[in-house]
């Protein structure tokens, strides 16, 4: 398919999930890039202090994207700001872990809200414009968890693998229009998230290293950036193996092999 590289002169960007982590660092880095960034998340604090950092190039439009109508609103603060939004990266979610035995409907539902539907919320906003103009780029952070099941993570890795579906879908349908579709699947970030995770964490990197990745990627062109690849094409090759072979090896390399009391 064809290669749609995302450029500052199709419009501004809109970042989700601004106000820590991969999303903070994205907004820095579209600037130094030329970009002019609508950075968007719930704490309007944090954008206001983004805001003063990039004056001019940076506007707060606070929204909860698991609400459709602040999200609306925000695209079209945005819009307002820098005319039209060239690029979108959807990067607002949530990890809220439990495991099986305490299955939780709560959270479950919680990080549904957050990760895909707040991702079809943002994609709403600007696909039928993008198609429309026949220019522009939507891209999703999805995660290297959406490869293949993980331990506390059957919510959170359904909505990323339901992320990379999504992206997979659109890009057939919206590539005829000349528009970008991409999606990244990082291995392990250093977020607050990470803090609940017990199990081993190998080659994780910092939110700069994976906002610069993703900016790479996004005004490269193509589909798909995973990284580090030293562990994301490593785990794809584990993943595609039968899945009674896959399955005790994850169970085996996180911990999840011993008795619940040993762990």
């Amino acid at each position: 398919m064809a290669r749609r590289p995302a450029s500052p002169s199709h419009g501004c960007a809109w970042v989700t999930g601004a106000s820590s982590g991969i999303g903070y660092e994205l907004v820095g880095e579209l600037v130094r890039r030329g970009w002019r960034v609508a950075a968007s998340a719930r704490s309007e604090a944090v954008l206001a202090k983004l805001a003063d950092a990039f004056p001019g190039r940076v506007i707060a439009a606070p929204c909860d994207v698991a609400i459709a109508s602040e999200v609306e609103t925000a695209a079209s603060l945005a819009r307002s700001a820098f005319g039209p939004i060239g690029l979108a990266i959807s990067n607002a979610g949530v990890y809220l872990p439990f495991e099986g035995q305490s299955f939780s409907i709560d959270l479950f539902e919680r990080t549904v809200r957050a990760n895909l539907l707040g991702a079809s919320h943002v994609t709403g906003a600007v696909l039928p414009d993008f198609c429309s103009r026949q220019e522009g780029h939507i891209h999703f952070v999805s995660s290297a968890t959406g490869f293949g099941g993980m331990p506390t993570s059957s919510a959170y890795g359904a909505t990323k693998a339901g992320l990379i579906n999504m992206a997979e879908c659109l890009k057939i349908e919206v590539d005829r229009y000349r528009v970008g579709v991409s999606v990244s699947t990082p291995g392990f970030v250093e977020t607050p998230a990470q803090d609940h995770n017990t199990f081993p964490k190998p080659f994780m990197i910092q939110p700069s290293e994976a906002a610069r990745r993703i900016a790479d990627a996004v005004m490269r062109g193509g589909f798909e950036t995973s990284f580090p690849r030293r562990f994301t094409w490593p785990l794809k090759a584990i993943y595609a193996l039968p899945k009674f072979v896959y399955l005790p090896l994850v169970r085996a390399q996180t911990g999840w092999n011993r008795p619940p009391d040993s762990r």
